[in-house]
């Protein structure tokens, strides 16, 4: 009854078969196995082109050294005040860019407009020595509110990147759960929306510990060879994340995990929003909820054993994932439906 969030949960069983098969016999490391030399070929299948891919352990690392190769060090980055990047990644952007300047955004429903990168970069000043250099725009996709963005979203703010000469990166820690929701193909949403480098994420959606940063424009990747291994990601035992990422795409299992969550997410969502006193606080169309309850409901969901993030007074944070139980979702519902009509003195 944990709906903390889906780092919570455990590994997917069909990659816990996968990684116990990369454990028989030896593997060149360093990613010379036959495992991650296939991985490439696998993910340009995936997303109907030609990309060079890397793994990383953490989506910390997959996003910091991402932008490490799209920006120099008086660059600007341009993101979400909510964003991943600004808000939990602990300086790892800064520093692994070696001091380039996160620009915090407001947005909409967790997206940003692209009005608002279009009015922010016109007052860059782009060109001038006393200002960092308009270098990137960080998308993330499924969004820290749980929404996500259309690829005719994604490619109305990579034009005004492009026409600023920015590049585009995605954090996917949550890509699984756009892609589903979308109902369409991992390459509409990325490269042919403009999308240059993609953090994909695999930890949250049934993985042991696995990301891969996706190089749609591979001249990027000329250097990150280097900055992966300086950064402490370039396993000796890569085979261990390469097995993990081919197992994850592998039967469309990443988009079943997904369709999974989401689908828990919007049993537990549409039964709150039918709650007396409710707040959903955005649209929700991954696997994250956002909901405003009274302090009284709250209290007793924690008395009963439910785990989840308060996040803003009354406002908590529920997370769904590969694997919740319907029963659970129910369990909490059920709960908060009875606590509810109690702090309203119905029944």
């Amino acid at each position: 009854m944990n709906f903390c969030s889906d780092n919570v949960t455990g590994v997917s069983p069909a990659i816990m078969a996968a990684l116990s098969a990369a454990n028989d016999g030896p593997a060149m490391p360093y990613g010379s196995d036959p495992v991650s030399q296939r991985l490439e070929a696998k993910f340009s299948e995936l997303f109907e082109t030609s990309v060079t891919v890397f793994p990383v352990a953490t989506g910390s690392a997959a996003n910091a050294l991402a932008l490490s190769v799209m920006t120099p060090p008086f660059g600007a980055v341009y993101c979400l005040t909510e964003s991943h990047i600004n808000a939990d990644e602990c300086g790892a952007p800064e520093f692994f860019t070696g001091g380039a300047k996160l620009i915090p955004l407001t947005g909409v429903d967790g997206k940003l407009p692209a009005a608002t990168l279009a009015a922010t970069l016109a007052r860059a000043g782009a060109g001038v020595v006393h200002h960092v250099q308009p270098a990137i725009v960080s998308l993330t996709q499924a969004t820290e509110a749980g929404t996500v963005y259309s690829p005719d979203e994604v490619l109305e703010i990579a034009g005004v990147a492009q026409d600023h000469d920015l590049k585009v990166h995605m954090d996917g820690a949550r890509f699984a759960n756009a892609v589903v929701s979308l109902g369409c193909t991992p390459a509409a949403v990325t490269w042919q929306a403009g999308v240059d480098v993609l953090s994909f994420g695999a930890t949250k959606n049934g993985a042991m510990a696995a990301e891969a940063v996706v190089f749609f424009n591979r001249d990027l990747a000329e250097t990150f060879h280097y900055r992966r291994k300086r950064g402490g990601h370039l396993w000796s035992k890569m085979r261990f994340l390469s097995a993990q990422l081919e197992a994850y795409i592998a039967d469309d299992l990443w988009l079943k995990n997904a369709a999974h969550a989401n689908h828990m997410a919007a049993k537990l969502a549409a039964g709150l929003a039918e709650l007396p006193g409710a707040n959903l606080c955005f649209p929700v169309e991954a696997n994250e909820i956002f909901v405003k309850l009274s302090p009284e409901v709250i209290a007793a969901l924690h008395q009963q054993g439910f785990q989840f993030y308060r996040w803003d007074n009354d406002i908590i944070r529920l997370v769904t994932a590969f694997n919740t139980r319907e029963e659970d979702v129910a369990a909490f519902l059920a709960v908060a439906q009875r606590h509810s009509d109690l702090a309203l003195g119905v029944g």
